[in-house]
């Protein structure tokens, strides 16, 4: 498998798939192509119909979208989503939330992990935005948190979702209290997400429409 991603410190639906693809243990050649340089939608076209990363290839099979990258693999790879149908219907649901929704945690706190910004971004529908979050993760820990420290239990596709989330309250200050605290702390400190920041944070990179002014 090929996964075709962009720059680390700032592409949060390259890290989806990135994580989908290192929690199911699957080999793959990791393609980057830089954002903001005059040959990035060319080169990217080269690979992506779509133009957009992050964009799996697996022989003849191309996929362009985060969310269908992590289902194309669950066929292969179940483990990626709870076991109980129950469990699958809510982590899609989440998944599929954060997929199409938060408008004001992207634009108001882009991802860029290179970045200590805290308080910066804090408006009301952000802020609306960060209080549905915590209020899914407390949810999905409630009912879920007996069988591991993730979203559902061990590590899923819900997780991959929301890593981008958590990179983002780091960079700003966000410090959910108690289970979604813990919760968080978790993601962090999860090798992949360890690997991804280190690679991030060696970057050089800078995109300015992703960078808020000091």
């Amino acid at each position: 498998m090929k996964l075709v991603i962009a720059n680390k410190n700032y592409s949060s639906w390259s890290l989806r798939a990135w994580l989908a693809l290192r929690a199911v243990g699957q080999p793959f050649e990791e393609v980057r192509v830089l954002l903001d340089q005059p040959d990035t939608r060319e080169r990217i076209l080269e690979h992506s119909p779509s133009g957009r990363v992050p964009c799996l290839i697996d022989d003849t099979l191309t996929v362009w979208d985060s969310l269908a990258i992590i289902e194309t693999l669950a066929e292969r790879f179940p483990q990626l989503w709870p076991a109980t149908a129950a469990a699958r219907a809510h982590a899609r649901a989440v998944s599929a939330e954060m997929h199409s929704g938060f408008p004001a945690l992207r634009s108001q706190m882009p991802m860029n992990i290179r970045r200590q910004l805290p308080g910066r971004g804090r408006t009301p529908a952000s802020e609306a935005d960060i209080a549905r979050v915590i209020a899914i993760w407390l949810d999905c820990r409630k009912r879920y948190g007996r069988n591991g420290p993730y979203l559902f239990g061990s590590f899923t596709a819900a997780d991959a979702m929301f890593a981008p989330v958590c990179f983002r309250f780091q960079s700003y200050g966000v410090e959910p209290s108690g289970e979604a605290g813990a919760y968080l702390a978790t993601m962090l400190a999860h090798p992949a997400m360890r690997e991804w920041q280190a690679a991030a944070l060696a970057e050089s990179e800078v995109v300015p429409a992703d960078e808020l002014p000091d």
